[in-house]
């Protein structure tokens, strides 16, 4: 994990030093006094490499006088310096063989200065836990990070909720990571029970449980394989608090966040083809978003009563497995007709959403889900679906979306419902769990969905195309994203705080 500090300006006498310079602009400061105890050494390397200081620009001096290295960075126009988390990602990505560096941040706020230490973290993420063979120079180096600014305790103060947050992400990035021998429903399940030092209620429904509950739909899913499920419930009471540190008070009117979570999806006995089926280990991340979020949330000791519930399966293929044309009982009581066994993600949803409404009284509801390969299909791997019963809701998730480069497209739902639900209408059953063919997927498995949230504010978030990424980023490098975590948790912080 990368360690971020903050420091008054100075020039440290050695190591590496990252000089942040704005397009067209002269440099001031430490950086004019480094280049006068160069003679003009760093204003000549920059000529020489015709540095403008545009945006993603660089130039770099190996070993000046007393330096390791001095890396110029281009922050482009404006009066104050733009695009502070990418500039950390940059630099992270950069300074993969430096073991420590120092970025001399004199012209940022202190909240920009927080941004570059917050963007560097995330983009210096590694997943390593099982590489053995790896060689020194494919290892990330990079550790320390100190960051120079004229507030430094102002920064620190706005970094605190960013590491939080940061540590949310990274979370997320494990879970979905993870291979599916080893994160199963009971382990995903045994690893959110951690979370309790960070003050969450967490509660832990067994097979058993969810048997009695009555969650047919979901152990449809789950009941061909040897891995049994679970669903589990966070609470996180940030705005009621506690009675007296012995009994917690229940939420009021929280905030509900629900996530699919399939460890595993091999389409059950509607089998997906062989290629591409080992991405299915990432078919948890809706649920691995929420764990994430909560843990964001209770890190950072958020004002707001909130409540995540992740349903937990793997769906196989046996001799116990669903089979397509079975009729299940619900949690709700409605009937459903599953003629698809590789539509299981909104089976999983339609139980939890029900449970989660039933019990909690929520606000609203937001779910997330690696829910239809159709949304790849429609909006690519540059924006989320998202889909919504509320104006409202939609407006502040796509503004929240939209402030942290994590994009959201509303699809239709609102005022044509009733022609897409059409198509769910089932001549055995209250509901199918598909539509009549593949045009509009994921309008009517958003569909399918609606018919067990009851009029509640709700929105749905098909991220099947941002789950996971085939390349590196600005701050997030190729892997597991951790899409949603960075966007909810502004969601509730521009919306739903004191």
């Amino acid at each position: 994990m990368l360690e971020i500090s903050f420091a008054k300006p100075e020039l440290p006498k050695s190591g590496v030093l990252v000089l942040p310079v704005a397009e067209g602009a002269a440099l001031a400061g430490h950086a004019a006094a480094l280049d006068k105890t160069l003679d003009g050494g760093l204003t000549r390397a920059l000529e020489a490499a015709e540095f403008k200081g545009k945006k993603g620009s660089q130039a770099s001096l190996l070993a000046p006088k007393g330096y390791k290295r001095v890396l110029v960075l281009g922050t482009g126009k404006g009066e104050a310096p733009q695009g502070a988390e990418a500039l950390g990602g940059t630099i992270a990505a950069t300074l993969t063989r430096e073991s420590d560096a120092a970025v001399l941040a004199e012209g940022f706020t202190p909240e920009q200065a927080a941004a570059i230490g917050f963007g560097a973290r995330l983009r210096a993420y590694r997943f390593d836990k099982y590489r053995t063979t790896q060689k020194d120079d494919e290892k990330q180096k990079l550790r320390h990070l100190t960051i120079f600014t004229p507030e430094p305790r102002k920064a620190e103060t706005a970094y605190e909720r960013l590491e939080a947050l940061a540590s949310g992400v990274e979370l997320t990035r494990d879970l979905v990571t993870e291979p599916a021998n080893t994160l199963y429903p009971a382990e995903f399940a045994d690893r959110t029970e951690e979370l309790k030092k960070l003050g969450l209620k967490v509660e832990v429904f067994d097979e058993d449980d969810l048997k009695k509950l009555g969650f047919g739909s979901l152990l449809a899913v789950a009941q061909g394989s040897v891995r049994p499920a679970r669903m589990v419930v966070l609470q996180w009471l940030g705005a009621s608090g506690h009675d007296d540190g012995k009994k917690q008070k229940k939420p009021k009117d929280p905030l509900v966040f629900v996530g699919k979570g399939v460890t595993f999806d091999t389409g059950g006995i509607s089998i997906k083809p062989a290629a591409g089926m080992e991405d299915m280990k990432w078919d948890m991340a809706g649920a691995g978003t929420v764990v994430g979020l909560m843990a964001a949330l209770a890190g950072r000791k958020a004002k707001v009563d909130a409540v995540g519930l992740v349903g937990l399966v793997e769906n196989m293929p046996s001799g116990s497995a669903t089979r397509p044309g079975d009729v299940v009982k619900s949690y709700s009581g409605q009937t459903i007709e599953i003629l698809n066994t590789d539509a299981e993600g909104r089976l999983v949803l339609a139980d939890v959403l029900y449970y989660a409404q039933s019990r909690f009284a929520p606000k609203l509801m937001v779910d997330l889900a690696t829910l239809t390969g159709a949304i790849i299909i429609g909006l690519g791997h540059e924006y989320a679906g998202l889909f919504a019963n509320d104006d409202d809701l939609a407006a502040k998730l796509t503004a929240a979306g939209k402030a942290v480069d994590e994009k959201l497209w509303r699809m239709p739902l609102v005022g044509l419902g009733e022609s897409y639900d059409k198509e769910l209408n089932s001549p055995i059953a209250d509901v199918k769990n598909i539509g009549g063919g593949r045009a509009g997927g994921s309008i009517t498995a958003a569909q399918f969905l609606q018919r067990f949230v009851n009029g509640k504010p709700w929105a749905h978030l098909d991220i099947a195309g941002m789950a996971w990424a085939s390349k590196d980023s600005a701050i997030t490098p190729k892997g597991a994203t951790g899409f949603g975590v960075r966007l909810l948790d502004r969601f509730v912080q521009d919306n739903y705080e004191d």
